[in-house]
């Protein structure tokens, strides 16, 4: 594994700063890469999809547990610059990994064996989005553990009633079942951030419905929690076409019209998405 004079050594050897930009917060801390892939639970048969490795210390610390490891660097510099680091550090496990450089929000496909488990240290900024995209594209997906900042580890993990549950914790729920699953310090990393961070471990279920898609059932959350402090026979008005056409709905639900969105579990928000009524002929 890469000891913190490494990261720094081949940091300024490839020229490279970290940026807020791309949200570049390099672990530094051989415990804390340790502690991922032991609470990831990978295992010898495990494809890892890894997105943004950055300068390899996760990387490096995977590759002795897993089969392969797809690596997705938005940094055209430190894609280029990982297999080489693998083959110094590692030269054994090389032919375990492929670097695909690629902003992970926005790829189609993942090129090599279907992966099965997600581990990565995500950039605060765009982790949920990252996170959603990737279960929906990746079926093979079974289980995932990420880091990211704590207040975002909240609200993936947030549970109905709760004051961070919200849009992303329901949608996450759509895919997996979702828990914290330990803090993380800032002085793990290089440079370090500004804010704590946490681990967050996701274990695939099927989704709550087989009659509503997915674009359907997130369209009921947008709407639930686009008013948040309004009751739901209000907030889904507009998805609904009436008021009436909401309560409607939310009680062929089995939902009290008078509840909040911030109260329902993702299986409710998907019973009312099945009861949508229909569109007129355009």
């Amino acid at each position: 594994m890469l000891t913190p004079a490494d990261v720094r050594r081949l940091a300024d050897r490839l020229g490279v700063r970290p940026t807020k930009t791309l949200g570049q917060n390099f672990v530094i801390d051989h415990g804390t890469v340790r502690r991922i892939v032991r609470v990831a639970e990978v295992g010898a048969d495990d494809v890892v999809l890894e997105v943004g490795p950055g300068l390899g210390s996760l990387t490096l610390a995977l590759l002795p547990h897993v089969r392969h490891v797809t690596a997705i660097e938005i940094d055209p510099t430190l894609a280029e610059a990982l297999p080489t680091t693998v083959s110094e550090h590692a030269p054994d496990l090389a032919d375990r990994l492929r670097v695909v450089t690629a902003d992970a929000m926005r790829v189609a496909e993942i090129p090599g064996p279907e992966p099965t488990a997600l581990v990565a240290n995500l950039p605060y900024n765009v982790a949920v989005p990252v996170v959603l995209h990737l279960l929906e594209l990746l079926p093979s997906l079974r289980r995932g553990l990420v880091m990211v900042q704590a207040e975002v580890a909240d609200r993936l993990a947030a549970r109905p009633g709760s004051r961070t549950y919200g849009v992303p914790s329901a949608k996450a729920a759509w895919y997996a079942e979702v828990r914290r699953a330990g803090a993380v310090g800032r002085n793990v990393f290089w440079p370090a951030p500004k804010v704590d961070s946490g681990l967050v471990e996701l274990r695939r279920r099927p989704a709550p419905s087989a009659s509503a898609s997915r674009e359907q059932v997130f369209a009921v959350i947008d709407a639930a929690f686009a008013q948040r402090r309004k009751t739901l026979r209000v907030a889904l008005s507009s998805w609904a076409g009436s008021a009436p056409a909401a309560e409607a709905a939310l009680r062929a639900a089995g939902v009290d019209p008078s509840a909040r969105g911030e109260s329902l579990d993702v299986a409710a928000f998907a019973r009312i998405a099945e009861q949508a009524p229909p569109r007129p002929e355009s």
